[in-house]
């Protein structure tokens, strides 16, 4: 299972440790460890975090169930510089040693800069965040340096040719977004081939949409013998260039699911490729919002809106008639929360959604179905 771009990889799948195994609001350690367990155990040996993931536990879980666990030599880690966590390149140094005390370890395999785009990767500039990269690599402590991508393909290819140093980049790439103009993962996935980059995969299945399919695409699915999750991933894993398929995975059942599909990933055939355009098909009618759940938007809304959450809700009434998350969305989700109604319009989340979402527009469609009276109400 060596991996074609870093022989240091087993295989082409990694375990992102953005969605961790929760209870009562916790990560919880005895199942993060089995997953751990399991994955290792199936050969593979990358994982991947950013101190941003569950508010800065993803890496304190990482250092007590892997780095605590096994030796240094058995996994690789990669971790993010973060724009909310530096505000000059006084801070980088500081807060890259404290995400490897977090860790528990003495280096990251691959460090990248986060969630790049045409406003903050100005700021990254002005600050030498790459440059310092590069001399932490220098220095041993990264062993290679990349990035993480959320913009338009012309964005990344100006990038890359300010810094051609920059060894592998992550994007998102999956078949609802592959012509998706707000994501453009295919024009930017062009672009990394253009420059020679191998590409790592961030949110194949789309932060679970692609697994929660209409009944139909799931029977049709089934009746071939696979899985949605299985569907997601191959196709992601079929394109050259593709180095790396991270599955954000937050179940035991989840693991030995992606482990199925991507211990010896295989390629689509005719008819596979065919159910695919089936599905984009439908999920085109239900006019879904594309909502992948990372929840960049929630921390800084000032009116506390649990944004992902009251879209999920939206998206089930639509895709099964759910009428009970009228009731879920005014006793559970805006308990202690803000309304959708409440939204002041400062646009915060739309300056850091991934996937380019009109939010505002987006809430008051949310606040008028489960805000408006009704009759049975």
């Amino acid at each position: 299972m060596n991996n074609p771009y870093f022989p240091e990889i087993h295989g082409r799948f990694g375990f992102g440790c953005m969605r961790l195994p929760e209870r009562d609001g916790e990560i919880d350690f005895p199942v993060f460890e089995q997953m751990i367990d399991a994955f290792l155990d199936a050969g593979l040996n990358y994982f991947d975090t950013a101190h941003g993931y569950h508010s800065g536990r993803s890496e304190l879980a990482l250092g007590k169930c892997l780095a605590a666990r096994y030796p240094r030599e058995k996994f690789l880690l990669t971790n993010k510089l973060t724009d909310p966590y530096f505000q000059s390149q006084a801070d980088i140094r500081p807060f890259f040693q404290q995400q490897l005390k977090d860790c528990g370890v003495d280096y990251f395999d691959f460090y990248l800069m986060h969630a790049q785009n045409a406003v903050n990767f100005e700021k990254f500039r002005a600050c030498r965040a790459y440059e310092t990269a590069f001399e932490l690599k220098k220095e041993g402590l990264i062993r290679h340096v990349g990035l993480s991508f959320h913009d338009q393909a012309s964005v990344l290819d100006h990038i890359l040719t300010t810094y051609p140093e920059v060894e592998i980049v992550q994007i998102q790439f999956n078949y609802l977004d592959y012509e998706n103009p707000a994501v453009d993962s295919k024009g930017v996935f062009e672009v990394c081939r253009k420059h020679g980059k191998p590409v790592i995969v961030m949110e194949p299945v789309k932060g679970g949409t692609l697994v929660n399919l209409p009944q139909p695409c799931l029977d049709e699915i089934a009746a071939r013998g696979l899985t949605p999750a299985e569907l997601a991933l191959r196709f992601a894993a079929g394109f050259e260039g593709m180095a790396m398929v991270l599955s954000g995975m937050s179940s035991p059942a989840q693991m030995a699911d992606n482990l199925r599909a991507m211990t010896e990933p295989k390629p689509l055939d005719e008819a596979e490729l065919a159910l695919i355009d089936q599905i984009r098909a439908a999920f085109h009618d239900m006019r879904l919002i594309p909502c992948t759940g990372c929840r960049y938007c929630v921390d800084g809304c000032p009116m506390g809106i649990m944004i992902p959450d009251l879209f999920a809700a939206m998206n089930r009434v639509k895709q099964f008639g759910d009428w009970s998350q009228r009731g879920y969305y005014r006793k559970v989700l805006t308990q202690g929360h803000g309304l959708a109604s409440e939204c002041v319009k400062c646009g915060a989340c739309e300056g850091i959604c991934p996937q380019g979402l009109e939010i505002r527009d987006l809430l008051e469609q949310v606040a008028a179905e489960f805000e408006a009276p009704r009759q049975d109400d």
